[in-house]
């Protein structure tokens, strides 16, 4: 699996829900921030415990999360990114990633992700959405009063 030049990893970042609202000088700066993995089916992409300090994107194949007891949680695709909560609260990971396939992932640390976000404030708002998205609040509402 050949590693994509800096135009393929903007094109890719653009179909990305964090950063598809961003201009193509943005996505150009931030494409040259990240780092390029290939991973063999079944190899793992970090274990549980481990230091949290990227946020990964896969840019070929999919990725699925385990829990602690080894349960399969979630499955991502292309286009999909997963590790962001390690970038917030420098805790150790609480679950285990693991290739499906052969796949190509790109990374960005902590640090370059942080400084991404405060030159583009949007990219943290668009990272709430996905987060509230997928976590929807479920409020029980008591109409006796």
């Amino acid at each position: 699996m050949k590693n994509l030049s800096l135009i393929e990893k903007t094109f890719f970042l653009k179909k990305t829900k964090i950063f598809a609202d961003l201009d193509l000088d943005q996505l150009l700066a931030i494409s040259d921030k990240l780092s390029q993995d290939v991973y063999d089916k079944k190899e793992k992409v970090f274990g549980i415990n481990q230091v949290a300090n990227r946020l990964y994107f896969i840019a070929k194949g999919s990725v699925a999360l385990y829990d602690e007891n080894g349960e399969e949680k979630q499955v991502l695709k292309e286009n999909e990114f997963f590790g962001d909560e390690g970038i917030f609260n420098e805790k150790p990971r609480t679950y285990q990633a693991s290739c499906l396939e052969d796949s190509l992932i790109l990374t960005l640390s902590r640090t370059n992700f942080l400084t991404i976000i405060s030159e583009c404030p949007s990219v943290a708002v668009t990272l709430l959405q996905c987060y509230a998205a997928a976590f929807p609040l479920r409020l029980k509402v008591n109409h006796e009063n």
